[in-house]
């Protein structure tokens, strides 16, 4: 079974990014079996569909307008997507990971699971790093999708740098 775990956003409007630098900071804190893709799907939109279609369980990673206090997080699974309980638009992309699904299913090539993790923005002003609100997100959200994909069987490893051998 081949696992996406992919990061929408803009890493030019602060926490627009959220997507994007969760998927670096997974990079930067696990190692992923082969079965798991790491993906930085930025702003691409449909452009990304094949990615999608190729897997058979996505993990999206974006901000989401809906009511709520900044730095909420709310999971979305497939049926949420189908059936509409979402918002018209997730984010401020063009063309949103919502409408990229509904072509997918069309085409009868959607992913059997998907989750969405989405994220109440606190800023959207032009910087390229979180908002510090956000930012202290990252770290719970990672363990959360690591633990769910270590039960289901993917063996994921915590990154520990090597440390550098002293010289005598």
């Amino acid at each position: 079974m081949r696992t996406l775990i992919f990061g929408a956003g803009n890493l030019l409007l602060t926490d627009e990014g959220f997507g994007v630098h969760f998927i670096n900071y997974l990079q930067q804190h696990y190692r992923f079996p082969e079965e798991v893709e790491l993906y930085d799907g930025g702003t691409l939109g449909i452009m990304v569909s094949h990615m999608l279609e190729a897997a058979d369980h996505v993990y999206l990673v974006d901000v989401v307008d809906v009511t709520g206090e900044p730095g909420d997080i709310y999971r979305y699974e497939k049926d949420d997507f189908m059936l509409g309980r979402l918002p018209i638009k997730m984010s401020p992309h063009q063309i949103g990971i919502q409408e990229v699904l509904a072509l997918s299913e069309l085409r009868d090539r959607c992913p059997e699971k998907i989750s969405l993790f989405g994220v109440i923005p606190q800023s959207y002003e032009a910087g390229v790093e979180l908002s510090p609100l956000l930012a202290g997100r990252l770290s719970g959200l990672a363990e959360l999708v690591v633990e769910e994909l270590r039960c289901s069987g993917l063996q994921i490893l915590d990154y520990s740098p090597s440390v550098p051998m002293a010289h005598s």
